[in-house]
């Protein structure tokens, strides 16, 4: 019998005004500590988040999201944060913040598979 694994995640959303607290779901990241595992996926659907505000800067939403990608993979060169163990990292990730980037609150739950139950998550939550 395979071994189940202890997962969180929280799914990543944009606030296009941050004042008005509308969010669109971009991405997900998926941690387990056991397995020393973090993914994350995302993508940009810019036809519906300029349905939100034409002032968004698409080019800096994009350098945000994929430094969350290298920060979650341990990108040597994305600084001092990318280097910490993979836990601080999905709690760094996660942390509550008051940006035009935000992250729900983790979830947890059990699989057999983790990157495909991203893959599942992200397509349910995101796409």
């Amino acid at each position: 019998m395979q071994e189940k694994h202890l997962y969180e995640y929280a799914v990543i959303q944009i606030l296009p005004v941050v004042e008005r607290e509308e969010f669109l779901n971009v991405g997900i990241i998926l941690f387990c500590k056991k397995a020393k595992f973090i993914k994350v996926y995302f993508t940009i659907n810019e036809t519906k988040l300029g349905s939100f505000s034409k002032e968004l800067d698409m080019e800096q939403i994009q350098s945000n999201l994929d430094a969350f990608q290298k920060i979650a993979a341990g990108a040597e060169k994305c600084g001092s944060i990318a280097l910490m163990d993979i836990p601080s990292r999905f709690r760094w990730l996660t942390a509550v913040r008051s940006s035009a980037i935000q992250t729900s609150r983790p979830h947890p739950g059990l699989c057999d598979d983790l990157e495909q139950t991203a893959q599942r998550l992200f397509e349910e939550l995101v796409l």
